[in-house]
């Protein structure tokens, strides 16, 4: 699996070799910016740390025209954090609901590799829960996904997704896990899950579905090798996943030279072939930019946010649900200490629930220290830009490599 990662510039296998130093100590503290009865804009943070794990809370404000974001507080999750691995594997997620009550991230460095459950009214740890002892999560980290009766969690050590029941309080129970491997040998890079169907890319090339109706996942028979990763010479990788509100669209972020998505319509319940469009010739352009192994659709559904993750800038594209076609768009510029001190894009997410989200929050990996930048968004539905605000570089003080942000409330999808 690791081998098809050397053939990019710089790429995750990259990123899961890489070690960074320890992060200080943190401790669990209450949010005492909360106004009674509103629920602020919350920005989390799994830092990922190899020594001493964290999540770290940071309240958004201002306007979407001058946002700020200011630290909160932090929890310690008592374990450990690999400091690397997948772009687009969402290692920090909750219930895509304002009805939300958990948030639940991964230490994949841990030796049980455990999932992490946090209250987001006390920011208090809940508990941490492992699979069976054969998940492991140390190569590329842990993905997870949660829907209101399961979390889903990826383990691209043991490549295994293991399935826990949501009970009260946060609380976890293992249930079983089932295997999960690409038609290459690949582990979980990027998963996405919408009603009954859970769908994951290998990062080798190959994607494949879940039916999840009776809890633990079941392969839908539909394993294949993206129309990226056959029509490139095996350049172009599947990673981030997302899938629209219907169901109908599943959209893939490609690990790549250049900046790229692919599309298959899952209305049938399963995937189809996708459909590619890219900015090196076979489809329209939506670059320009290096890597797009992390994604996220705006609330609105009308654009694709693309992390550029080798560029250091973060792309966005126009989306049609009706067709699944991509339309060019925007990329911003390199956002400021990019490759001093920071050096790698990770996930990308919007502040708002409504419109295109206003705000995106971006991860930024440093070897030496994290941060969080912030644009703002502006688009006519035919033209737009990405520009960077003046608040960004939000120093994630207590993150080793930081690559998966949530932003609570969440997206309703």
């Amino acid at each position: 699996m690791k081998k098809w990662l050397l053939a990019l510039s710089v790429c995750s296998f990259l990123l899961s070799s890489v070690a960074s130093s320890a992060a200080n100590k943190s401790t669990s503290k209450s949010n005492k910016t909360k106004a009674p009865g509103t629920s602020p804009t919350l920005v989390i943070t799994d830092d990922d740390n190899t020594f001493h794990n964290s999540l770290s809370f940071y309240q958004a404000g201002g306007t979407v025209g001058t946002p700020t974001l200011t630290f909160v507080s932090d929890t310690a999750t008592i374990a450990q954090g690999i400091g690397g691995g997948f772009f687009g594997l969402p290692r920090v997620n909750m219930l895509p609901d304002a009805s939300a009550q958990c948030v639940y991230a991964s230490d994949a460095g841990t030796t049980d590799s455990d999932i992490a459950a946090v209250s987001l009214s006390t920011h208090l740890l809940a508990g941490r829960f492992t699979g069976s002892a054969t998940d492991i999560g140390d190569a590329n980290g842990i993905g997870i996904v949660v829907s209101p009766n399961y979390v889903y969690a990826a383990y691209t050590g043991s490549n295994t997704i293991a399935t826990f029941a949501v009970q009260s309080g946060c609380q976890l129970m293992f249930i079983d896990d089932v295997a999960a491997a690409g038609l290459n040998g690949g582990s979980v890079a990027g998963m996405a899950l919408h009603g009954n169907l859970l769908v994951v890319a290998y990062g080798d090339g190959s994607i494949e579905s879940f039916d999840v109706s009776n809890g633990s996942p079941s392969s839908n028979g539909d394993a294949q090798n993206s129309t990226g990763f056959t029509t490139s010479r095996n350049i172009f990788f599947p990673e981030g996943v997302d899938i629209t509100q219907d169901g109908r669209w599943a959209i893939f972020g490609d690990s790549s030279i250049a900046t790229n998505v692919e599309v298959s319509d899952i209305s049938s319940g399963h995937l189809t072939p996708t459909k590619l469009f890219t900015i090196s010739g076979h489809g329209v352009r939506v670059g320009p930019g290096v890597n797009s192994g992390s994604i996220r659709l705006s609330p609105d559904q009308t654009m694709i946010f693309m992390g550029n993750s080798d560029g250091g800038s973060v792309a966005a594209a126009f989306f049609d649900t009706r067709s699944g076609k991509v339309s060019g768009g925007c990329t911003s510029p390199p956002l400021a200490g990019f490759y001093n001190p920071w050096a790698f894009v990770g996930s990308v997410v919007t502040r708002d629930t409504t419109g295109t989200g206003g705000v995106l929050y971006v991860a930024e990996y440093g070897f030496a220290g994290s941060y969080i930048g912030i644009l703002n968004i502006a688009s006519d539905g035919s033209t737009c830009t990405l520009t960077e605000s003046s608040a960004s570089e939000v120093p994630a003080s207590l993150s080793d490599g930081l690559l998966s942000i949530a932003v609570y409330p969440p997206r309703s999808f």
